[in-house]
């Protein structure tokens, strides 16, 4: 069992104890907004699940079933997200609303870097803006609509090709926002997100992504290998468009989820930075904490979150070279690409094809793992499959 697959676990034996049967049967606020709307929103070609339409009852009551066996009691998460289907094609996509005077600036820069001449670049891996609505009698609220993505790394990584694969994407995309002048300012592990759309047969469920969207079974799916992806940065409410401004490009900190910036600490939060060596210092934070070391959470700090990835240590120099605390000694993004480049080239395939393993992964788990990745292998050779999935770099 994964990382991922634990948390869902712990949660649902967490609602099964709490009474679940009751706590899911009314909207919470957040909800109430969204379900007031619905008919603003389905005349704007967006049908909402059913917990969200007019005279919605839960489908349990009444009945010996477990809420958490029914879909209707899927809630949200975030108040400001919310699943829907595009009327027009049946495409699954997340609302997002954003308080315009909060975040003045996230409405412009995603819509901006979806139209052209930013979308012609293969590099540009930004997160699709496919609408943008405005709440009526609602000046400071407007609504983008996205794809529905999930989490880089769920399911998880197979292959060290597949790892190269996701990174090399990312850095392509920071690379292609700071050639444009604009700095991203909160790179983190929950902002990078993935389309694995390709991945499986049957589309994911918008809300319980382990389930089938018809919650008729589990979702299953194919491997990165086996079918590509797509990984996306998504999250602009803290970027900074420098436009034509000429170097050199300063502004006060934004504080995005890594608290850890060097040039932040003491009296450097009152004091004004270059943000681009920032976003180096940030990428290199997500590579240390998610792929070399794991992280940790909890109230004390003192519990695995995301365990080590195994044999990915030739990253290292790299992202220890884009945590210097100097920031004028760090890297660009492009020298990191360059440094990147150069790793990944002189990784052999039989590397590149190895298991990622975990080092929290129970023995069986992990035994089982090895079992079906070498079935895999095997025929992913035998049909000459690119030990990188996306080799060209153009998914």
């Amino acid at each position: 069992m994964d990382d991922a697959e634990r948390k869902r676990k712990v949660l649902r034996e967490q609602l099964r104890a709490g009474g679940s049967r009751l706590s899911f049967s009314r909207l919470t606020e957040g909800e109430e907004w969204w379900a007031s709307r619905q008919p603003w929103l389905e005349s704007c070609g967006y049908i909402l699940r059913q917990r969200y339409r007019p005279g919605w009852e839960a489908s349990w009551h009444g009945t010996q079933k477990d809420s958490l066996e029914c879909e209707d009691h899927m809630m949200i998460f975030h108040w400001f997200l919310l699943d829907a289907t595009r009327a027009s094609d049946g495409k699954p996509v997340i609302l997002k609303r954003i308080n315009t005077v909060q975040f003045p600036d996230e409405v412009e820069i995603t819509s901006m870097l979806s139209a052209s001449p930013f979308a012609s670049d293969h590099r540009n891996r930004c997160v699709p803006c496919l609408d943008v609505l405005r709440v009526p009698d609602e000046d400071s609220l407007s609504i983008i609509v996205l794809p529905l993505l999930r989490r880089y790394d769920d399911p998880r990584f197979d292959t060290v090709g597949e790892v190269v694969d996701c990174l090399g994407q990312i850095l392509e995309c920071v690379q292609f926002l700071h050639d444009h002048q604009i700095a991203h300012r909160d790179i983190k592990s929950n902002n990078i997100m993935m389309d694995a759309s390709n991945m499986y047969p049957h589309a994911f469920h918008p809300r319980d992504q382990t389930m089938r969207a018809d919650w008729e079974g589990r979702a299953h799916h194919y491997s990165r290998t086996e079918r590509l992806v797509r990984y996306h940065l998504i999250d602009f409410g803290l970027s900074t468009d420098f436009g034509v401004t000429r170097p050199p490009y300063l502004d006060y900190p934004a504080l995005g989820g890594y608290k850890t910036v060097p040039e932040f600490q003491g009296d450097g939060y009152d004091k004004m930075h270059d943000p681009f060596p920032t976003d180096v210092y940030y990428l290199g934070t997500w590579i240390r904490q998610d792929f070399l070391e794991g992280r940790f959470g909890g109230r004390n700090n003192d519990r695995v979150a995301f365990s080590k990835r195994l044999g990915l240590e030739f990253l290292r120099p790299l992202v220890d070279e884009m945590m210097r605390e100097d920031p004028a000694a760090r890297p660009s993004i492009d020298e990191v690409m360059d440094k990147f480049n150069a790793l990944a080239s002189g990784l052999s395939s039989w590397k590149l094809r190895s298991r990622v393993a975990k080092e929290n992964d129970h023995p069986l788990y992990s035994m089982y793992l090895s079992v079906t990745h070498w079935c895999r292998r095997l025929k992913l050779v035998a049909t000459r499959r690119p030990a990188i999935p996306c080799p060209d770099g153009t998914c």
